[in-house]
């Protein structure tokens, strides 16, 4: 072990040839083999996977993977780029293993099986981080409730072995997502503009407006040259023309602001967002991936928190997308997968206990009317009663043996339907009889569950999808008309994502949002605490 410490200091020369006859490749195993079955001083990263190294290397096949071949520069290579994969390279040993490849020329038989497995258990290390991850996503936060998943590193060792193409290896088992793919190359594109200064800020002030003449215009238009391709001036550079303002129009789009042209305070905290925040919330969007599942199903339903966007997929491409709206920041819509099973036309709504305790029973000390106009009813012991009826004065927080219920109905807050995916949250997809929040560009309103814009055509895309039979939208128009309360089963539960992304491409254009949860600021401070164990 000490002349494994003197390797990894770098205090001899480098060579390129390592091992020059199979008896040497051949002794190096043996050493490898022995170190795995007898040495307890072995460094951590190797102590950590030493039964599946121990599995590898003694296979009959278990070939060296790194001395004598050139994989070893590939991976360094790639380590030193690591942001282009959304990673740290500071969480690696690149330059640990520079050394120790410089070296390996030089040193004994014993050391040499030393650097073959620090290089194996760095790439499963590497190999893990870019495919699921770098945390279990409930560590992070306690409102991702995604399981956490884990790499197969025997196949990755033996996949390796297989190929000398570091980059193909490793892209390989990256999400294989088209999206993820498009914040890599986006990431790509951000990072150049890092490197070029990035770009300056546009003064405050009064709000802008179109057609006025500002001094600073000249900085609102060279901002958004870099970004959202705004033209040079067509005459007095101060003023705030209409092809600016359509460059102003399309960056308010991609950071959902309401795009009206007028550059007001919250436009102006936008365009000042510097570039390496939007570099990391790339990242994080792509950490984000990683967490999720490696199939999310040939169709699928996908919400995104924080872009309040539900989007329906099939074989890979968007087929609909639709606005959202989810749980407010005390009342969170949680992360995780699912599978809707059935929808249910013209749904009972029964309030939540707290919600009810909470929100309702105050209204029905004062006026039960009120809420019995709505349609609202209370239900005990299988039976319902009419508020009108029952004293609510005697009853409070520790003593409510009501469930409260709403019948269907135009006041329904459920709408017309619900789409079901029970789950341990109580949380689900509906319509909604307040349809004017859909207008606003932010639309956390909820107390958790997620109210769609469109739902009686999501339903019908939900029922073909899920395999049921005899439905189209004038059937589903007919139930719905019917006021009967109508449960309808998928034959093939169809898959549901809710996910949180303030990052993400559309259409080729990278769109960004704000932290409305503040997962962000959890994860990132998650990443800054990473703990380097080389």
């Amino acid at each position: 072990m000490v002349a494994m410490l003197a390797l990894a200091a770098g205090a001899l020369p480098a060579q390129a040839q390592i091992l020059e006859t199979p008896r040497e490749v051949a002794a190096v195993r043996i050493n490898i083999i022995d170190l795995l079955a007898n040495e307890d001083g072995l460094p951590l990263p190797i102590k950590q996977r030493r039964e599946v190294l121990r599995a590898y290397y003694e296979a009959a096949n278990g070939d060296l993977l790194w001395l004598n071949s050139n994989r070893g520069e590939q991976f360094l290579a790639r380590l030193a780029d690591a942001e282009s994969d959304g990673l740290t390279a500071a969480d690696y040993p690149g330059a640990q293993l520079g050394r120790l490849l410089d070296v390996a020329h030089s040193t004994d038989l014993r050391s040499l099986g030393i650097i073959e497995l620090f290089f194996s258990a760095a790439l499963l290390e590497y190999t893990s981080d870019l495919s699921v991850g770098r945390f279990l996503p409930g560590k992070v936060d306690p409102n991702f409730f995604i399981q956490g998943r884990k790499i197969d590193q025997a196949q990755a060792l033996s996949e390796l072995a297989q190929t000398l193409d570091i980059k193909g290896f490793l892209d390989a088992w990256a999400p294989p997502d088209p999206e993820y793919g498009a914040l890599k190359h986006a990431l790509a594109e951000y990072h150049a503009m890092a490197a070029h200064g990035g770009w300056g800020t546009v003064p405050l002030g009064d709000v802008l407006k179109p057609e006025t003449i500002d001094p600073r215009v000249p900085a609102l238009r060279a901002r958004l040259a870099i970004t959202d391709a705004a033209e040079p001036a067509l005459d007095d550079p101060q003023l705030y023309d209409q092809p600016l303002v359509e460059a102003v129009e399309r960056f308010q789009k991609r950071h959902g602001l309401e795009a009206d042209g007028v550059v007001g305070p919250a436009t102006l905290v936008a365009l000042n967002v510097p570039v390496e925040e939007r570099i990391a919330s790339i990242e994080l969007a792509m950490e984000r991936w990683r967490w999720m599942p490696r199939d999310l199903g040939p169709r699928y339903v996908m919400v995104n928190i924080a872009g309040f966007e539900l989007k329906r997929v099939e074989a890979g491409a968007v087929a609909e997308r639709m606005p959202v709206v989810v749980g407010k920041p005390y009342s969170r819509t949680p992360v995780f997968s699912d599978s809707i099973r059935y929808l249910e036309f013209n749904p009972y709504w029964t309030v939540p206990t707290g919600i009810a305790i909470k929100e309702e029973l105050p209204k029905l000390q004062s006026n039960p009317s009120s809420l019995a106009a709505q349609g609202f009813e209370a239900v005990a012991g299988g039976q319902a009663y009419d508020l009108r009826a029952i004293d609510w004065t005697r009853y409070g927080s520790g003593n409510f043996p009501f469930q409260l219920r709403q019948r269907p109905g135009e006041s329904n807050a459920l709408g017309r339907v619900k789409f079901m995916f029970p789950n341990a949250h109580d949380v689900y997809l509906h319509d909604t009889p307040s349809r004017s929040l859909f207008g606003r560009a932010e639309r956390a309103f909820s107390h958790g569950c997620i109210r769609v814009s469109r739902p009686l055509e999501l339903a019908d895309a939900v029922l073909r999808d899920g395999g049921v039979a005899g439905w189209s939208s004038a059937k589903i128009d007919a139930v719905v008309d019917s006021r009967d309360n109508t449960v309808v089963t998928l034959a093939n539960p169809l898959p549901v994502h809710i996910t949180y992304l303030t990052a993400w491409v559309e259409d080729g254009t990278v769109n960004f949002r704000k932290d409305i949860y503040e997962h962000d600021t959890k994860l990132v401070a998650a990443l800054d605490g990473k703990s380097i164990a080389w």
